[in-house]
């Protein structure tokens, strides 16, 4: 990472969006403590940032369950050794069970679940904590289509209730997510990792993905992420002096689909 001065107002939910390689993970981890930066400085509510950051929660890409534990122990975890009465540890546990839905499966182990299932229960260990900041790194990634919007939507309805959240921040390569679940969008770029670009989205909740507004805002954050790829050229006429500026459409650039590394290979 180079140059990268990142803030996150109370309220507000972010994005940092860019292709793999430009440093998202990595400053989403800086910003939690789980890797210390070697220059800089990180704030936490104003205060200089040393070990980890007790102001987060996380939720990971890989669901991280502990398989021998059920539902209700693997969001326990979250409270352990916290100097909280049962009774409360247990309301706060059923509190967050409700509002990802997870009613009647308390009881249940990770391998009985779905991914989608999977994924409520992290979203629910993040809840239960009760942390002003949440951080998502990906959590979608790992879904299939349908379980992934409904986790989305779901995600959106937390943050504009409030419950017990104040802000957001979202790592993606998905740019519909992006524009979909966030107010604001940092567009990183890489060799080494930096903020090219701040989009403001002021779109109102719910979005509509097939609004004209919508897919206006998806066309803008696309053609600056491909212009960096893609970047504008000088035409040169036959006397060698340049002319008019193009665009070298003749290079196609296509996104791989999301499929298992095996798929790739066959």
């Amino acid at each position: 990472l180079e140059n990268v001065n990142v803030s996150v107002k109370d309220e507000e939910f972010v994005a940092l969006l860019g292709p793999s390689g430009s440093g998202k993970s990595t400053c989403l981890r800086i910003m939690s403590g789980l890797i210390q930066a070697t220059g800089g400085e990180v704030l936490s509510q104003g205060k200089p940032l040393s070990g980890m950051n007790y102001d987060i929660a996380m939720i990971f890409q890989s669901f991280a369950l502990f398989p021998w534990e059920t539902v209700y122990k693997n969001i326990a975890m979250a409270l352990y050794n916290q100097q909280i009465p049962k009774k409360i540890i247990k309301d706060k546990i059923q509190h967050a069970i409700d509002i990802v839905g997870l009613e009647g499966f308390e009881e249940a182990y990770p391998r009985e679940l779905s991914g989608g299932m999977k994924q409520r229960v992290g979203i629910a260990r993040a809840l239960v904590m009760e942390r002003p900041l949440l951080f998502l790194d990906e959590p979608f990634s790992a879904l299939d289509i349908l379980t992934a919007d409904t986790l989305r939507t779901e995600v959106v309805k937390i943050f504009t209730e409030k419950n017990a959240l104040r802000s957001m921040v979202l790592v993606t390569h998905n740019i519909q997510e992006a524009v979909f679940m966030t107010q604001r969008i940092l567009i990183m770029g890489t060799n080494p990792g930096h903020i090219r670009e701040e989009i403001i989205n002021d779109l109102p909740y719910p979005r509509d993905e097939e609004s004209p507004l919508f897919k206006n805002m998806v066309s803008k954050i696309h053609a600056l992420i491909t212009e960096t790829l893609i970047p504008d050229i000088k035409a040169t006429s036959e006397t060698g002096k340049p002319s008019q500026t193009v665009r070298r459409a003749h290079l196609h650039i296509e996104t791989l689909p999301k499929v298992q590394i095996g798929q790739v290979i066959g």
